[in-house]
C-alpha cells in the first residue's frame, strides 16, 4: 500500500486500466493515458497506483452540495425552472489556465473535501429537497466516473435526473459507460483550435470533438454546449464561424450553444473580461451561420436569455438570469402559439426554483 495515500482519500478501486510492457499501470480513463508507478497519481492527481491496482481517492467524498438552478449549469432546454442539487469532488484531467473553479479544480489536498456521501444517500437528498436533478459540477465528472455512475444509477432508480458537466475529455469505453446512465450534459467546448487546447488547457481538440458527436448521434443524453469567451484567445469571428459551422454539421441546428464571459483568474488575471458586446457579436455570428439556439451567460441579456421557437419566432420561454418569466411550451414540447416541436426536454408548466442557491449538508 502506497504512503502516499492520506488517510483521509478513499482507496475505492477504479476502473479503465491495463498493463504496460515496462511494469507500470496505464490508466485507460482518458486521452492522457497516465502511466504510472507505484505511488504515483495521474495528472488529475486523484487517480493513483496503489500496488497492483488503480484507486480513485476521491471516491465518496465531495467539496460541498448546493441546489442551484438548472439554468446555471447552464442548461435552457432541460427542465427550465427546475433545480438541481450540484456537487464535485477535486482535481481535473484538464490544466486551464483560466479555470475559474481552480480551487476545487486545481486541489492537490484531498483533506479539503468536507462531505462523504453514499450514492443512495445523495439520490435521497435530491429527493427531500425537491431537487429534480443532480449535476455532477464544479470539477469534471470524468475523472471521478465511478462514483458519478454509482450515484447516477442510485438517482435513476428514485426518479431524479442526472446531468455532467464536463470538458468532455473522456476515452471511448468509459465514455460509453458514464453516458449510459445520463440524461443530460453540457460540454465546454473551450475553443476550436488545436493550438488553445494545446496552449492553454494542456489537452486537445480531437477527443472533445469526438465526445460531442459521440453524445448527439449513439446516446439520448440532451447536449448543450458551452464556450467561454476569453478576449484575444478564442473570440476571433473565423473561429466563431468555424465552430458553428462545424456544430450545423456535425450536431444539428438544434443544439444549444451558450457563449459565456470571462473574469480575470487563476493564472490569466492579466486578460481582461468579456465585453458583454463580445458576446452579443459571437452570438450574432453563430446564428448567422444556421444554429437555433444561442445564449449568452455570466452578463445580464434578456433577450439572449430567451428561448425562441424556430417555427414562428415567438419567446417560449422568456427568462431574466434565472428566473423563469414566461413559458409557452405545451406538455408534448411545443411552441404553444404554432405547434412547433422545441428541442429539449421540458414539462407542461415551468420550475419556480428562480436564483436561489441553498447549501446542502449530506455529510455522514
Amino acid at each position: 500500500m502506497s504512503e502516499t495515500i492520506g488517510p483521509h482519500e478513499s482507496r475505492y478501486e477504479g476502473r479503465w486500466w491495463s498493463w504496460r510492457d515496462d511494469g507500470r499501470l496505464q490508466c485507460d480513463l482518458c486521452p492522457r493515458e497516465c502511466h504510472l508507478a507505484d505511488g504515483q497519481r495521474g495528472f488529475c492527481f486523484v487517480r493513483a497506483r496503489d500496488g497492483d491496482r488503480l484507486i480513485l481517492t476521491t471516491y465518496g467524498r465531495s467539496s460541498g452540495f448546493c441546489i442551484d438552478p438548472i439554468e446555471k449549469k447552464p442548461l435552457a432546454h432541460f427542465y427550465p425552472g427546475s433545480s438541481v442539487l450540484s456537487f464535485g469532488t477535486a482535481g481535473c484531467n484538464l490544466g486551464c489556465r483560466f479555470c475559474q473553479n481552480w480551487d476545487v479544480s486545481k486541489a492537490r489536498a484531498v483533506d479539503r473535501l468536507v462531505d462523504q456521501a453514499t450514492p443512495g444517500a445523495i439520490a435521497d437528498a435530491a429527493v427531500r429537497a425537491g431537487a429534480a436533478s443532480v449535476a455532477f459540477t464544479y470539477n469534471d465528472p470524468t475523472i471521478f466516473a465511478e462514483y458519478a455512475i454509482d450515484v447516477a444509477v442510485a438517482c435513476r432508480a428514485r426518479g431524479v435526473h442526472t446531468v455532467a458537466v464536463t470538458a468532455g475529455y473522456i476515452s471511448a469505453v468509459p465514455r460509453r459507460e458514464l453516458y449510459a446512465v445520463m440524461d443530460a450534459a453540457n460540454v465546454d467546448l473551450k475553443a476550436f483550435t488545436d493550438d488553445f487546447y494545446a496552449k492553454v488547457t494542456g489537452a486537445h481538440l480531437a477527443p472533445v470533438l469526438d465526445t460531442l458527436t459521440y453524445l448527439a448521434h449513439e446516446t439520448n443524453v440532451w447536449l448543450e454546449l458551452t464556450t467561454l469567451v476569453i478576449p484575444g484567445y478564442n473570440d476571433g469571428d473565423a473561429e466563431i464561424a468555424q465552430a458553428a459551422q462545424w456544430i450545423l454539421r456535425e450536431l444539428g441546428p438544434e443544439v444549444p450553444l451558450h457563449f459565456s464571459a470571462f473574469h480575470p483568474d487563476f493564472r490569466m488575471l492579466d486578460v481582461p473580461p468579456t465585453p458583454p458586446a463580445t458576446l452579443r457579436r459571437c452570438r450574432a455570428r453563430a446564428m448567422r451561420e444556421g444554429l437555433r439556439h444561442v445564449y449568452v451567460g455570466n452578463v445580464h441579456d434578456r433577450e439572449a436569455d430567451a428561448t425562441y421557437c424556430p417555427g414562428c419566432g415567438t419567446a417560449v420561454v422568456e427568462r431574466d438570469r434565472y428566473e423563469i418569466l414566461g413559458y409557452r411550451v405545451d406538455a408534448r414540447g411545443c411552441c404553444q402559439a404554432c405547434g412547433a416541436a422545441i428541442a429539449g426536454r421540458f414539462a407542461a408548466a415551468p420550475g419556480r426554483f428562480g436564483r436561489r442557491r441553498v447549501p446542502v449538508t449530506i455529510g455522514q
